[in-house]
């Protein structure tokens, strides 16, 4: 019996490395990536667009006019987004200049995360491709702010700081940042599918997977994207004061 068990635990959790590889070839150069992501990132873009274009048509109105409830759903979501994710920057040019790159992010992955609820679907963050990517962008922007704040000679000078023979160290230090930054994601997420999967195989019934689902998709979802988007602002923070 438990031998059963485990061989139908291993064939539901089979589908979870498997990945849909497709090559292009460009020339001596070949291009991989996974067609299931895309699609996936591509259907949160679609949502994304598709908010955007919703929401704008419903701000269409005069300024004298009462606020519809649309324009006071948005105007309280973007309150919230400023005052959790905004608050935690240095400076209030920082966060002003940087709030439509991290309400962004944060809404991209929300609704990747959401994305796993739908039967038939899966989470685009579930895929470390996705979030080392999502990582590196973070990184690359903290950098170049951090240019642009220090300048190029103090900005290469920190490296040598408090002495130049931890320059290895500080190399480290700074590309370790988007690799926790990516497997925190992907491993979190990755985690809750793995348990659902684990749940449906042990317990028949429908709706104790289907409650677990909606809670790790919906619920810890949120909190991996708010959490996601905070430490975006923290590495930023420091590329750019310290």
């Amino acid at each position: 019996m438990i031998k059963g068990i485990f061989e139908q635990l291993g064939s539901s959790l089979a589908h979870l490395g498997e990945k849909q590889i497709v090559t292009l070839h460009l020339g001596s150069f070949q291009l991989q990536f996974d067609k299931a992501a895309m699609i996936m990132s591509w259907i949160v873009i679609g949502l994304l667009v598709l908010l955007a274009l919703f929401l704008r048509r419903s701000l269409l109105q005069d300024v004298e006019d009462k606020p519809n409830r649309v324009q006071a759903a948005l105007d309280a979501l973007i309150d919230l987004l400023q005052g959790q994710l905004m608050s935690s920057f240095s400076s209030e040019r920082l966060g002003r200049e940087m709030f439509p790159f991290i309400s962004t992010l944060f809404l991209f992955v929300l609704f990747s995360n959401w994305l796993g609820v739908v039967p038939g679907l899966s989470s685009p963050t579930q895929n470390l491709n996705i979030t080392m990517g999502l990582a590196l962008m973070v990184f690359v922007v903290s950098q170049i702010l951090a240019m642009r704040a220090k300048g190029m000679k103090k900005y290469w000078k920190g490296y040598l700081e408090p002495v130049p023979f931890l320059l290895p160290l500080n190399i480290i230090g700074e590309l370790s940042k988007p690799l926790s930054h990516a497997f925190r994601l992907f491993g979190n997420i990755l985690a809750g599918t793995i348990l659902v999967a684990v749940v449906m195989t042990k317990f028949a019934p429908i709706v104790v997977p289907s409650v677990l689902n909606l809670i790790f998709g919906l619920f810890f979802g949120s909190i991996q994207a708010f959490v996601f988007a905070i430490l975006a602002v923290a590495y930023i923070n420091v590329a750019v004061e310290s």
